[in-house]
């Protein structure tokens, strides 16, 4: 069982991935910023990993490869590695979309799209751990958002 504070920081940690999720998603279709909404899905994911290893007291590091954190997840719930090809897809977006690169970059909604899905297959995968493991507050993921 996990104590009130690290219950509390999990919830914390859940909360600021479901704004960056749902801040893309409702974005997504009346913008072009599509290497912005794509870097806000990696942000999601990134904090629903970061979540998980909270509440496992799992050795938290201050880093933003998704393959790295997911590795360390992975070591404490083998499942999570359905969703290893998605964290692969997203990790890019860290970089990419923040700073000037020396390789071609261009982001379509499609791009976005699938930064979604794969963001959503992050997000689900994680809650509904968590909603089990750590019998916090922490519920299943709400409805994705439409993009239709």
């Amino acid at each position: 069982m996990f104590s009130m504070a690290e219950t509390r920081v999990v919830d914390e940690w859940v909360k600021k991935a479901e704004e960056d999720y749902q801040f893309a998603a409702s974005v997504l279709e009346d913008s072009t910023f599509y290497a912005q909404i794509c870097f806000h899905f990696h942000q999601a994911a990134e904090k629903y990993l970061k979540a998980f290893i909270v509440a496992r007291d799992l050795e938290f590091q201050k880093i933003h490869d998704l393959l790295v954190l997911l590795k360390l997840c992975s070591a404490v719930e083998p499942g999570f590695s359905e969703i290893q090809d998605d964290c692969r897809f997203l990790n890019r977006f860290y970089i990419d979309t923040r700073y000037p690169v020396h390789w071609p970059t261009n982001y379509t909604k499609e791009e976005a799209l699938k930064a979604k899905s794969a963001c959503e297959k992050v997000r689900k995968a994680i809650t509904n751990v968590l909603a089990v493991a750590t019998s916090t507050n922490v519920p299943p993921p709400p409805p994705a958002v439409s993009s239709s």
